[in-house]
């Protein structure tokens, strides 16, 4: 004869799963979460990545096709993530901007690019990149995103700092 806990322990442990789990028929939530962590380069909640993880209480349609992911926003402070399939959908993933803790990081590393600076913006992406000279709008370590300017009335766009005077803009 089982007792009380042996019958209720597997029954708690689907509600669990369930309470966690994404619903089968929709889009992965924590997908989402890592494809804009690893757009931005940082985690959720560390200076330079999302605010917060995507809302659980979404349910987004399945996206068969890589995710687009692109900075929305002047002060680009928001990742556009869209989903490329016909009648696909787009959310905005609010990201901390440069905070006094972003600041104070950036100082802890020898900047390899400085304010000012002379830069190359490399836009890459599967099978191609596209370069252009511009300018660091702030200084920053290997591996730092920063923002730059391909010339002075230009919108600043957030690129990664991949050696001295060379900075990134991934695209996937």
């Amino acid at each position: 004869m089982k007792t009380s806990i042996q019958l209720i322990a597997p029954l708690a442990l689907s509600f669990g799963a369930n309470a966690v789990a994404q619903p089968a028929g929709f889009h992965d939530l924590v997908a989402i979460d890592a494809a804009v962590a690893a757009f931005t380069g940082a985690g959720i909640g560390v200076p330079g990545g999302a605010n917060l993880p995507v809302d659980r209480r979404l349910r987004l349609a399945p996206c068969y096709a890589p995710l687009a992911l692109s900075w929305h926003g002047t002060r680009q402070d928001n990742v556009l993530v869209q989903c490329p399939d016909p009648g696909g959908w787009r959310l905005f993933v609010a990201v901390s901007g440069n905070s006094r803790q972003d600041a104070a990081a950036r100082n802890t590393l020898p900047p390899a690019v400085a304010r000012g600076e002379a830069v190359t913006i490399a836009v890459e992406g599967d099978g191609f990149s596209v370069s252009q000279a511009g300018e660091a709008m702030e200084p920053g370590a290997l591996g730092q995103w920063i923002r730059v300017r391909t010339s002075v009335k230009a919108v600043p766009i957030r690129a990664r700092i991949s050696r001295p005077g060379l900075v990134v803009v991934p695209v996937e």
